[in-house]
Parts: structure tokens; sequence; C-alpha cells
């Protein structure tokens, strides 16, 4: 079941018309979304069209979700209508209470505060500047390769690795080997936690000693402790505001909590060190796990299509031959681009968004109520055949610029949209780039498991291995 559903204990009675998908009595829709959200969305678009109602849950208790998979809907709820469509469900409550109130959760006041802060740090130029130490970090993960036992990797395992390392480097610089292993040990930890609590319509209050409660305390203590430590040693090491002007570039040895640290303005102050810490933390989600996703089912997807990644090598090769690639190449490198995005096509790492609607709105030609839970879900979206022929296919040269131009702009959202788009998606498609190059002119990659079980979570979750059998490439720069 979605978390964004699960979480949900708003009612509403919407437009007659609005089609509803069907379930059993008493608990609606409730065990199908449990065992397969993602499924049990994509029936409902395909049954009924781009507006579609699920209840789900006993009454007194029971969700109603106002599912909207259409671009135009999507780009009405994030974009031209967003003010309507708020954070506001208890699934966002459930991540602020563990992850702070940083950029993703954050709401009004706060956010647009944060926002101002935050989006120096994120120019295109300030960003190209960690291109280095991606590349650092991958090629240390692609030495490790060479001793994998049977030459087989995880590649969900591996790239999940990958992400968490580079942007604790990028945000911690040379604490990032403690850091890496705390959030290694208290992420799943909490994220289960969420989670759980996301999908009970009653939950107990955080403060009772339950087994599940204390568990999640102590790593959350954990988590807090050590980035405060680094919080503390960066605010009393002190930073110079000059460093986040915009288009400013990021200077040898600043890392991104020196830049956080140093963040002010005459209207919005500077971040607290309880504000530092909820941002970090929000990174840390937010920046490994949807890179980790894009390039774990790149990597998978190029194990089972061989011409893709015979095509996407020959590029790499003749773009980059044995150089490190930068922050430049990601222009030179458009089919390798190409693959990343269908791959997130494929399997958005956000696969599921949820809003809750402030006033009554018109959707589609059906009117979600006030107060209605409102369902994104590009996971459908992505797979609509309106916009996307033999939507289950790989095919990378959907996403040439001719092919993108002729779609709506919300045919494919995997870094959401409108005010609150994701402030990291170009560091995202950088990091992504840069990893799949070097991997890809590294090693070769044949499938060993064909299909990747995930279901919607925080993020896109894999539930089974994600094998490949990777063969050294002769004379190939790591």
């Amino acid at each position: 079941m979605s978390v964004e559903a699960a979480a949900s204990k708003n009612t509403g009675a919407s437009k007659a018309g609005t089609p509803r998908l069907a379930g059993v009595p008493l608990l609606g829709s409730l065990f199908d979304l449990t065992s397969d959200s993602l499924g049990t969305y994509l029936r409902a678009q395909r049954r009924h069209g781009d507006v579609v109602r699920i209840s789900a849950g006993p009454p007194g208790l029971r969700a109603e979700l106002h599912c909207v998979f259409s671009p135009e809907g999507a780009q009405q709820v994030l974009a031209s209508e967003s003010a309507n469509f708020r954070k506001d469900n208890p699934f966002y409550q459930e991540v602020r209470d563990s992850f702070g109130n940083g950029l993703l959760t954050s709401q009004d006041e706060d956010y647009v505060r944060q926002r101002r802060l935050v989006q120096p740090l994120f120019t295109k130029r300030r960003v190209d500047g960690y291109a280095a130490a991606v590349a650092a970090e991958t090629a240390q993960t692609l030495e490790g390769w060479r001793s994998a036992p049977g030459s087989v990797v995880d590649v969900s395992t591996e790239m999940t690795r990958l992400a968490l390392r580079a942007v604790a480097r990028i945000l911690f610089g040379a604490d990032v080997e403690a850091t890496v292993e705390v959030v290694d040990r208290c992420f799943p930890v909490i994220t289960e936690y969420v989670l759980r609590r996301g999908y009970s319509p009653a939950t107990l209050p955080r403060s009772w000693p339950t087994p599940a409660n204390r568990r999640a305390a102590a790593a959350l203590d954990e988590l807090y402790g050590v980035c405060d430590r680094i919080i503390a040693e960066r605010r009393g090491a002190g930073a110079r505001p000059a460093d986040t002007a915009p288009g400013a570039e990021a200077r040898k040895g600043e890392d991104l909590l020196t830049l956080l640290a140093a963040a002010r303005s005459t209207d919005d102050g500077a971040f607290d060190a309880g504000e530092l810490r909820d941002q970090v933390l929000i990174f840390l989600l937010a920046g490994h796990e949807t890179t980790a996703t894009s390039l774990a089912f790149a990597l998978h997807l190029l194990s089972r299509h061989p011409e893709a990644q015979a095509r996407a090598r020959e590029e790499i090769s003749r773009v980059l031959g044995d150089r490190t690639p930068g922050a430049a190449d990601l222009e030179r490198l458009p089919y390798l681009t190409q693959v990343l995005k269908e791959a997130m096509r494929l399997y958005p790492a956000a696969p599921v968004i949820g809003r809750q609607a402030v006033a009554a709105s018109e959707v589609g030609g059906h009117t979600v109520p006030a107060g209605a839970t409102v369902i994104l879900a590009p996971w459908v979206t992505h797979r609509h055949p309106d916009y996307w022929p033999d939507p289950e296919r790989f095919d990378p040269d959907r996403f040439t610029p001719e092919a993108e131009a002729a779609r709506p702009r919300y045919a494919w959202f995997p870094f959401g949209g409108g005010p609150r788009a994701c402030i990291g998606q170009h560091f995202s498609m950088l990091e992504s780039v840069i990893a799949l190059a070097m991997t890809l002119r590294a090693y070769g990659f044949e499938a060993v498991d064909e299909e990747v079980p995930v279901s919607a979570g925080i993020t896109l979750r894999v539930t089974g291995p994600a094998r490949c059998r990777i063969r050294p490439l002769r004379g190939a720069a790591l």
C-alpha cells in the first residue's frame, strides 16, 4: 500500500460521476493497496481513466483517495494550482517527525525562507564543482568490484552505497566515513518505522516505550548525534557569508555543510543548528535514494538490452576516451542521458506523490472536494498509453529532443514540478551521468535477475535482488 494512501484519513464526497475502483465490502481496496499499490493505481487508470476514487479501510478510518493520472492533472496539482494542494497529510508529518522540517517537508513561509537560503548552493556552476567527488567515489566502487564473488554484483545495493558515499562526501567532506557508517545502519530502521506508522490507520504516541518506538528513538539519537557533532564543528570554525553568493564557485575544501552554515541574507537570516540538521537529513534521504534508484535501474535495463548497452558504451568511448568525466560532459553524452531518463520513466524514484486539497477544485472534469487526499502517480503517468506507446518497453529514443518536445511537460516528472520541484535535480543528473559513464566504460553487464520486484515506500523500494554478472573490459580506465 502506498504510504501516501495509507497515511491519509481524509474523507469526502466527490462529484457524482467520478469513477471508483471496485473493492470488497467494508474494507474497499485496502488489501489491494497493501499488497501492490503501484499495480492498483495502474489498474485504476486502465479501467476508469485519469481521475479515479479509491476507498481503503474500515468505516470510520477509511481513506478516500482522489487519484489523478494525466499529465494535465499533474501540472494542475503541482504547478498551476499548487497553492491549493498542500503537503498536509499524516505521512508527511511522520517524515517531518523523523527527518526534520527541511525542504522536502516544510511549507509556507518556512519553505520559502529555506528555499531562498539554499538555492544559491544549487546553481549549475556550484553543483558542477562536485563532479570530481562523484568521480572519485565511483572509481573506488568500481575498484572494489574486481573481487566480487563469482563476478556478480547486486546493482541496487552497490548503487545505494555509491550514492550515499557521494552525497555524504559532498555534504560532510572529511567526515564522510563516520557519517556513512551511521546513516547506513540507522536509515533503514527509521525508514521502516515511518512506513509502518504510515500504513496504520491509528498510531500510538512516539513517546510510549514500545519496542518499535525505542528502536526508532535509538536510531534517531545516533543519527542526530553524528550530524549535530559535525554541525557544531563547522559552526565553530566559521564560514564566510560571501561564499553563498549566487553563481559563486565552490572552493576546494568547502563541503556543502560549510556552505549551508554560511548561508544568510538580510531578509532570511541564517539557519540555526536545528535547521541545519533538518536540511542535512533531508539531503541525505533524498540525495542518495533517488539517484541510487536511477543508476541501479539504468544498469539493470542495460544488462537486459545489450544493443543499448553497446550504443551507450560506444558514445562514452568516443567522447571520453580514458579521461575522467566532468560536468561539461553531460551535454556531450546525449544517448547516455536518454538511457537515464528512460530508466527514470520506468522506475521513478518517487512513484507516488500525495497532496491535500485546501478548497474544492475541478480536475479533469471531476470535482475534488476540500480536504480530499489527492494522489499523483508518476509510476502510472509514465506508463500512460496516450503518451508512451508500448509503455513497458525500454526505449531510450523516447527522449530525443524532438520526442520530448512533442509530449506534455508533465508526461514525465520524476523530479516533481512547479514551485516545489526538486532543488537537486541537476546534481542528480550530474552524479548519474558521471557514475554511469565510468561504470559502463569499466565493465560489461549481463542480467542475472531478469525482473526486479519493487514497491512504493518513501521512495521506490527494491524488494528483491537486482544482480548482474560483470565482465571487466580490457584496458578500461576506472
